[in-house]
């Protein structure tokens, strides 16, 4: 907190991944952005820079209303980096998680949304590659599409090297999963298996990404948790060859049920008047059938709490609202954010600014606060262990336990650790 990456000051930490970590910074003025900063090792790949100085140079002319804006940007940095206006709000995935699937009217909004958001990105000579879910952010004035420069650029110096596709099964368009040439269909494919996900389900079923990726390749889509208004739709976005989908702007007009142009209204010779054009009606689609909720999105079962179980929120819902209010500059100095931590010769839980980690017998899952709808925690075994539990928005729970041998250490320990949640999951 407090360090100066360019001219932006570190907040916190939001997340940390593959190509390296991404931080919420201000300016000077007070307005606040994600600065996603590359892997030293990345640093120093002279490849690697030159991808990344191009993309960034692609990603600025990218405008629109659907995508996160790059601000700034120095390739040539120690560490090179990259700041995007920062969108508050959960990720298509959270939301999903949280909210279940959606109807057909939202629906037909997301995917136009996002089919304008690829429009302005093709226009500038971009593919995005990996359009899923956890790419898109629900803000409160509209889809925004993330992940430009350096995982792209990451992307492309890995797809130089080894030759192989990088994507995510079960959105990757057959060309990709096959390694041949990618043009902007690649992003429509995508889009449709968005909406597949969004109404409930999965294109290509569950699996291995081995599978998934067969599957795209050869055998047609699962289409059943889509309206019938929109399968044919869907279906034309997910067709195997890439001449065959519709491109962006068609999806919009589609999918927004945009009116025929009126053509000019018919003269007559012996009319004393001028002929009143008349209105074409515009069709509307029937309201969507309800629908069961479907499975789990995550093949991850969900660990029960007892009912003695204490809780740091009040439910296993979301604890924030779905729009994020980010405040602004504060004019001192905050007060250092708290942690926990909590361990034994087997596992491990660590909680700060980031999210939740839990380490057991040298495995480790870290889940960021964007990620989780509740912890919750318990003593067992006469008091002596410690149990927590996350859930995440998806459903999906993980557990670990530490044996703090006593009692009177276990209560210690979750004095601060309720502290410590109610800090970050406040009620």
């Amino acid at each position: 907190m407090g360090t100066l990456i360019g001219r932006y000051v570190i907040e916190h930490k939001l997340g940390e991944g593959g190509m390296g970590t991404v931080y919420l910074a201000r300016s000077r003025g007070g307005r606040a952005v994600a600065v996603k900063v590359a892997r030293p090792e990345l640093a120093s790949d002279p490849s690697f820079r030159a991808r990344f100085r191009a993309e960034v140079a692609a990603a600025r002319q990218v405008g629109g209303f659907h995508t996160a804006q790059v601000v700034d940007a120095d390739p040539e940095a120690e560490a090179p980096w990259l700041a995007t206006a920062y969108i508050p709000g959960p990720t298509l995935s959270g939301l999903l998680g949280a909210q279940g699937p959606m109807d057909e009217p939202r629906l037909r909004s997301l995917g136009a949304a996002l089919a304008e958001a690829l429009e302005a990105i093709h226009a500038c000579g971009l593919v995005h590659r990996d359009l899923k879910p956890g790419n898109i952010v629900m803000a409160s004035d509209g889809p925004r599409v993330l992940d430009f420069g350096i995982a792209r650029a990451l992307e492309s110096t890995r797809l130089t090297a080894t030759g192989n596709a990088f994507g995510t099964p079960g959105y990757l368009a057959p060309e990709q999963a096959l390694g041949e040439e990618v043009t902007g269909a690649a992003d429509v494919f995508a889009l449709g298996a968005v909406l597949v996900a969004a109404a409930g389900g999965k294109p290509f079923g569950e699996g291995t990404p081995m599978g998934l990726m067969y599957r795209s390749v050869h055998e047609p889509p699962d289409l059943g948790a889509v309206p019938e208004a929109l399968r044919d739709l869907v279906g034309r976005c997910l067709a195997k060859d890439p001449a065959e989908r519709p491109t962006p702007d068609a999806l919009m007009d589609e999918l927004t049920g945009a009116p025929q142009e009126l053509g000019p209204a018919p003269v007559s010779v012996s009319a004393s008047v001028p002929p009143v054009p008349v209105p074409v009606p515009v069709p509307v689609a029937p309201a969507p059938a309800p629908r069961d909720t479907p499975a789990d999105a995550v093949p991850v079962p969900v660990v029960p709490a007892p009912a003695d179980v204490q809780d740091a929120v009040p439910a296993f819902g979301p604890p924030h609202p779905a729009t994020l209010y980010v405040p602004p500059p504060p004019l001192a100095p905050p007060v250092p954010a708290p942690d926990f931590a909590a361990a034994d010769r087997n596992s491990g839980i660590a909680v700060d600014g980031s999210g939740v980690s839990l380490h057991f017998y040298g495995e480790e899952a870290d889940f960021l606060w964007s990620e989780i709808g509740a912890v919750r925690y318990e003593r067992i075994r006469r008091d002596r262990v410690l149990r927590v539990v996350v859930t995440l928005y998806d459903g999906s729970a993980y557990d670990c336990e530490v044996d703090g041998r006593r009692a009177g250490r276990v209560d210690e320990w979750i004095r601060l650790l309720d502290w410590v949640l109610r800090h970050y999951l406040p009620a």
